[in-house]
This record gives structure tokens, C-alpha cells and sequence, in this order.
């Protein structure tokens, strides 16, 4: 059993997909997300969407950094994964305008004050504003914030994404065919829309990540961090602390920034896309729980996808590979090691998908392919390794 599986988490979620499975699929069940009739206008042109994400234990690693350094900002990246995570997985379907934001925010207040909800509230709406000046509009109706100690340990910080689009600017997947390409826009760097350097980590993982890298002292000073009833030999098992220095051949990080990075949006590189290159995209995924594994859930056909011009690994997931001692097999189901969008096309319309990317400071490149096969397969090739799946 993997240390993610002892430590009470799934990246492929299996018990939730079964606890799901008699749902309603929606109109497209291959789209990234569930695609509904118009209810609202009751129009057979348009759908309506509701998409419900979050940080999730990201804002144990936020809560960590901000005891150790009193630097209460770090709640702002916080508010952006929540929001990143719903908004990155709309754009997947084709949305990217027009949206509502409500917030859910759990929190034990004898532990989480009145300032870290202030500063998640006003990273919030400071998100909002920096994507309204490229066109991404999505409004903030508030929420829902509750002072439940009983249940949370610290703070959970979720939210929910509704709108209301046309059905002919959908994307559902179901143009992905054999001899596709596979363009990867790269999730570490530094966008020219992002203020820093961004580790690429974004909001998956974190639970491993945080128990592989970070040293036992933190359990035994921070018992509210944790699930207390997992096996010791699995909770707080890596070399570092928080400030810890890391060096790379041109910057220094520290451990508690590398993991904490606020997940990137691609929302203004994909708007150009969906509004100026809407026939050239067959498909989208966002690479997210499953990490390079995701694209197999919404493949509508038996497909081999080979990937086989991957990104090498940033620095965060090689720190998180070296203290874990996790095989590739194990870290690229779990983290997405390069690149979290993807994006299937024609291989003649690839470079100016990549263009558009690299105008926002975004590495892109081709990653991989679609072919024929008589079943679902993926395959990833690296230097010295092909693993299957």
C-alpha cells in the first residue's frame, strides 16, 4: 500500500467515483465537467453548470507557514486555489466569462481569528479583480462561513462556480481522435500576470507532500494539523522546515514557499484560445487529481495516449520525489510533474496554441499523442523508463 493510501487518500478516488456511479451523467459525460440542460432560461442553446472545488489541505501547509512566520498573506494564495481550482476546470469545458463565485469557508475558530478570514475574503475578490482586466469576469455573491471546531481541525477552504453558457461553444471531448496532439501549457514558472515564481504544485497532493517533506517536529508542535489516529511512521517523515533554503542554478526558494505557490490559472491564455481558436481544440483536461493519469476518464473512445516529450520534473516535485522516495509510477498519478493543462488538437494547429501560451510567459510545447487501440491505455516515456497504465 502506498503512503498516500495509508495516509486516508486516494488520487484516483475510487470511492467516490462508486459512490457516484448511479448519477446522472449529464448531456456530455465525457466532458471535464457535468453539463446540464438550461433550467435557468429553459433554451435548448444553452446549458447551466454548477462546479464545486477547493484548496483542500493546502491550508494546513498555510496554516503551518503562517505560525512558524507570522506572515499572514500566505491565506491569499489560499483564496486563489479555491478559486483556481473550479475556474481551471470550467475552462475545460469551454467557460471562461460570465461566472458566479460563492465561497465555503469551515473554520475552528479558536484556532483560525477574524484576520486569516479577512485576508482569504479580500485574496478573494483581489483575484477577481486582476482577471476582469483581461476579460474574465466572474462575480463574488459571498458565502457561507462557519464556525465548526467540532469538525475541521484548522480551516477548509472551498467554493462553488455557476453560470449559465452556450451550447455551441462547449468544449466535450468528443472530438479527440486518433493522430491528435497533445499540447502541455507548463504549470511552474512565472506568467507574465503572476507576481512571482510559481513551483507548479498547485492543489493536489498536498497531503503527501506536506507528511514526505516536512520534518516530525511539526507533528509533535502541531497536533491539530493532523489526523491523529494515522500510524505515526507515515505522519511528518522529511528532512525540512519551513524556511529551509533551496538552491537551484539560478534562484533560492524556500520549502515553505515552493509548496505553498498559489495554483496557477490559465484562464487568460485559454480565453484567447477558446474565443480565437475554438475549432482547433478537440479537447481539454486539466491535469489535477490523477495527475498525468487524468486524461483516461474522459477519453470517449479506445484510444492509446502516449506521452512521451513530458517536461522535466520542477524543482518542487523532484524536492518531494527525493524525501518520499516514490517511484514515477506513484508521482506522476499523483502530482502533475510539469504541466496541468492539456490540450488536444490537430498537429498542424499546435504551434499556435503554443504561441498564445508563451505570450503570457507560459512554457508550452507538444507533450504527446493520441492513437488508435482496442482499449483505453496510457503510456509515459521518460529517459530510461516507460510505464504503462
Amino acid at each position: 500500500m502506498s503512503l498516500y493510501s495509508q495516509r486516508g487518500v486516494s488520487a484516483q478516488k475510487e470511492e467516490v467515483h462508486k459512490a457516484t456511479e448511479k448519477l446522472d451523467k449529464g448531456l456530455y459525460p465525457f466532458a471535464f465537467c457535468k453539463i446540464y440542460r438550461d433550467y435557468l432560461g429553459n433554451d435548448e442553446n444553452w446549458v447551466n453548470l454548477m462546479h464545486a472545488d477547493g484548496a483542500g489541505t493546502k491550508s494546513i501547509l498555510a496554516y503551518l507557514y503562517w505560525k512558524e512566520t507570522g506572515d499572514i498573506s500566505v491565506w491569499k494564495g489560499i483564496a486563489q486555489d479555491a478559486i483556481a481550482m473550479n475556474l481551471d476546470d470550467l475552462l475545460c469545458v469551454g467557460i471562461h466569462d460570465n461566472i458566479l463565485f460563492s465561497s465555503t469557508i469551515d473554520r475552528n475558530k479558536k484556532l483560525i481569528p477574524g484576520e486569516v478570514l479577512e485576508e482569504i475574503i479580500n485574496g478573494t475578490q483581489d483575484f477577481f479583480d486582476g482577471m476582469k482586466k483581461f476579460g474574465i469576469n466572474i462575480q463574488y455573491l459571498g458565502g457561507e462561513t462557519a464556525d465548526v471546531g467540532d469538525v475541521v481541525r484548522t480551516i477548509a477552504v472551498n467554493g462553488t462556480m455557476a453560470v449559465r453558457w452556450q451550447k455551441d461553444k462547449l468544449v466535450t471531448n468528443e472530438k479527440i481522435k486518433a493522430g491528435d496532439v497533445i499540447v502541455g501549457l507548463a504549470s511552474f514558472g512565472q506568467s507574465t500576470y503572476e507576481a512571482e515564481y510559481n513551483s507548479g504544485i498547485a492543489s493536489n497532493g498536498l497531503t503527501s507532500a506536506r507528511h514526505d517533506v516536512l520534518h516530525k517536529t511539526y507533528g509533535a508542535r502541531f497536533h491539530e494539523s493532523y489526523d491523529t489516529s494515522l500510524d505515526e511512521h507515515v505522519v511528518y517523515i522529511g528532512p525540512h522546515k519551513m524556511t529551509d533554503e533551496i538552491m537551484t542554478d539560478s534562484s533560492q526558494f524556500t520549502v515553505g514557499k515552493l509548496l505553498l505557490s498559489p495554483t496557477r490559472t490559465y484562464a487568460p491564455v485559454m480565453k484567447i484560445l477558446l474565443e480565437e481558436h475554438f475549432d482547433k481544440i478537440h479537447g481539454l483536461i486539466h491535469c489535477s487529481g490523477g495527475g498525468q493519469t487524468k486524461c483516461m476518464k474522459y477519453l470517449h473512445d479506445n484510444f492509446k495516449i502516449i506521452k512521451d516529450n513530458l517536461f522535466e520534473p520542477p524543482i518542487i516535485f523532484q524536492l518531494i520525489q527525493q524525501a518520499s522516495k516514490s517511484d514515477n509510477r506513484e508521482m506522476y498519478q499523483v502530482f502533475n510533474m510539469g504541466h496541468r493543462m492539456e490540450i488536444f488538437t490537430n498537429e498542424k494547429d499546435a504551434q499556435s496554441i503554443i504561441d498564445v501560451s508563451k505570450q503570457f510567459g507560459i512554457d508550452a510545447k507538444v507533450v504527446g499523442r493520441v492513437g488508435a487501440s482496442d482499449k483505453k491505455e496510457l503510456v509515459l516515456k521518460m529517459k530510461d523508463e516507460e510505464i504503462l497504465y
